[in-house]
């Protein structure tokens, strides 16, 4: 018997119920919808089991590519009919060729990043176009859940507790204008929702920044350094 001590095993990875995140996930679809072309060539980044590829797919005719990293979903994606392939976001969108895609989709990804603005930059060299959806933390009933309740928000947006979250990031409305007049990314359209339960949601056209829950930026790229000058 060998007196070397045993190498652990690696731990399992621990099991995500993406299933609460559905009604968010599928939130702004209408807005992305609108925002396709017949025939385009569509990059979903985090694509999960390809709902809105399916949906774009069978509405406009698109031309469809994802990347997801959660095998399972790529698996049931495939199983759709679908061009889904296994990977790590940033890997890929730096592997790709330069304005291979008309839109580049990024909806509901930013939390999970290590590198959001890594993979904005990449997704914005192969598409023409890069649409960002995500969770708005500066939402009212964040503020209340935080400022009088002391705790950290669990909502149809942000539905998982602290101690599951797969999110490592957090971001409000006005912090990703900023970051997109920093990065000198040209913000050409935007929507954003509030939340009515899991599954309902409404249009919010009048500060964002406190009334919706989640929000869709539509970008492309500009003059970083005109993007910079005041005012």
């Amino acid at each position: 018997m060998s007196g070397e001590a045993a190498t652990p095993a690696p731990a399992p990875a621990r099991r995500v119920d993406w299933g609460l995140t559905r009604g968010r996930d599928r939130a702004l679809d209408d807005a992305i919808v609108g925002l396709v072309s017949p025939g385009e060539r569509v990059l979903d980044l985090g694509c999960g089991t390809g709902d809105l590829l399916l949906r774009l797919r069978m509405e406009k005719g698109i031309s469809e590519r994802g990347i997801e990293r959660d095998g399972g979903a790529v698996a049931e994606a495939i199983a759709r009919g679908l061009a889904v392939v296994e990977g790590e976001l940033g890997e890929w969108v730096g592997d790709l060729p330069a304005a291979s895609y008309d839109l580049v989709l990024l909806n509901q990804v930013l939390p999970l990043m290590e590198d959001p603005v890594a993979v904005i930059e990449g997704a914005l060299r192969v598409g023409r176009r890069v649409a960002v959806s995500y969770p708005n933390f500066a939402h009212w009933r964040i503020r209340l859940t935080l400022g009088l309740g002391g705790r950290l928000p669990v909502n149809p947006a942000l539905p998982y507790q602290w101690y599951n979250t797969p999110n490592i990031r957090l971001v409000t409305v006005r912090d990703f204008r900023r970051l997109c007049r920093d990065r000198g990314w040209r913000v050409v359209r935007e929507a954003f929702a509030a939340q009515r339960g899991p599954e309902g949601s409404v249009p919010v056209r009048a500060l964002p920044n406190l009334r919706a829950s989640l929000a869709l930026a539509v970008l492309e790229k500009g003059d970083r350094v005109a993007a910079r000058r005041p005012g």
